[in-house]
């Protein structure tokens, strides 16, 4: 539990960079990602899990 709190934290600290370094580049992304296809975002979502889980996986093993 304590490992998932973790990944929690680190995962508001790397997007929270974005907003407080970069907010218009990061309004621009928004802006962009509205306009593209459902699909998509769907399957970069699903690449950024895949690869997520990847990472995971090499660094545990």
């Amino acid at each position: 539990m304590d490992e998932l709190l973790v990944a929690f934290g680190l995962v508001l600290v790397i997007e929270g960079l974005l907003w407080a370094l970069a907010p218009g580049f990061g309004r621009r992304m928004l802006e962009a990602a509205s306009h593209m296809p459902e699909s998509s975002l769907r399957t970069a979502g699903a690449s950024a899990v895949a690869a997520g889980v990847l990472i995971v996986w090499l660094v545990r093993s």
